[in-house]
């Protein structure tokens, strides 16, 4: 094991230690399993009942939106930069205190301060260890469509969020133009779309359906703890292959219970939180004095990486994004 450290100090807030009663409601983009064992500890901690609603980050986007000063929700933690920054520009989030936000990485704060990153992940390009050579593989991610051997043995999950911020970054760095062409290009080779599932697409990688696929880095090391022979292929630094996207937590302005509400953003960024999500996700730490598995690129390399966007460019661009995947046809 590997110590990463991002920024010093330890999360403190006034009071923590002692158990409040009542009850908030958490919308939650994130799955069932990633976050039912967060939530059980915070209840045992707290005494603080959570009810959670699960969904898409875009299904619990709008039904925010519709519910509007009458929704029942007291927080959000969303999947994605982009439902992050669509909520935080309707002016849906309260603005946090410092105790919560000083001691997160600040790569991936919002200007706002109205919401926390939870944990960070970074694009890769998935590949069959057993039917692809490394040398074969691209230096950047606009070389992929050049690749026509793998023509209709490339995956993608086009309706995924993570996806999407892909695209909308691609956006930020080199425009609409650009991004429509690589779309288009990409096309040419009849890619499989998964949808939203990264986990289908490891699968088939394993099955030898497909030989790659564009997904996030923890999806690769999940298969691998399984001896699936599915390896990481990071582009070169600095391109956009190698997007680093942040998940996200904030207290909405409807909740009825903002203390509450604070205390289990608190949770989400504690040791004790970023040390499970590391080791059930295997997803990067944005606080310190967590650990990541010595097989993992170091969180530092991977910043190298990961081109500089702003957190807030993402959702600025996830329409214009959005728009593209349906003027190319393939949404």
């Amino acid at each position: 094991m590997k110590k990463v450290f991002l920024m010093a100090g330890a999360l403190m807030l006034a009071g923590s230690s002692v158990a409040q009663s009542g009850s908030i409601t958490l919308y939650s983009g994130r799955g069932k399993t990633f976050v039912e064992p967060i939530v059980q500890r915070f209840e045992k901690e707290t005494g603080i009942k959570v009810n959670v609603r699960y969904g898409k980050d875009a299904e619990l986007v709008a039904l925010l939106r519709q519910e509007g000063a009458r929704s029942p929700a007291d927080v959000f933690w969303g999947n994605s930069l982009g439902a992050m920054g669509q909520l935080d520009s309707d002016g849906r989030f309260v603005r946090l205190g410092n105790n919560l936000s000083r001691n997160v990485a600040r790569q991936y704060m919002p200007a706002s301060g109205n919401w926390v990153p939870t944990t960070v992940r970074f694009r890769t390009l998935a590949y069959s260890s057993e039917r692809v050579k490394a040398s074969q593989l691209p230096a950047s991610v606009f070389d992929l469509p050049k690749m026509t051997q793998f023509k209709g043995r490339i995956g993608w999950t086009l309706s995924y969020p993570s996806f999407q911020d892909f695209l909308a970054g691609m956006i930020a760095q080199h425009g609409e133009a650009k991004t429509r062409q690589w779309l288009l290009d990409m096309k040419k080779l009849n890619p499989v779309d998964y949808k939203t599932s990264n986990v289908n697409m490891m699968e088939a990688i394993r099955a030898g359906q497909i030989d790659m696929g564009l997904t996030n880095h923890y999806y690769i090391q999940r298969v691998g703890k399984l001896g699936y022979p599915v390896e990481t292929h990071f582009f070169k630094a600095g391109d956009i292959g190698n997007l680093g996207n942040a998940t996200g937590v904030g207290v909405l302005k409807t909740s009825k219970n903002p203390a509450a509400a604070s205390r289990l953003v608190q949770k989400m960024v504690s040791s004790d939180a970023q040390n499970f999500f590391m080791g059930v996700n295997f997803e990067y730490p944005v606080i310190s004095n967590t650990y990541t598995p010595s097989g993992m690129l170091p969180y530092a390399d991977a910043v190298r990486r990961s081109p500089r966007i702003s957190a807030s460019a993402l959702p600025s661009n996830l329409q214009k994004a959005q728009k593209l995947l349906r003027e190319t046809g393939l949404l």
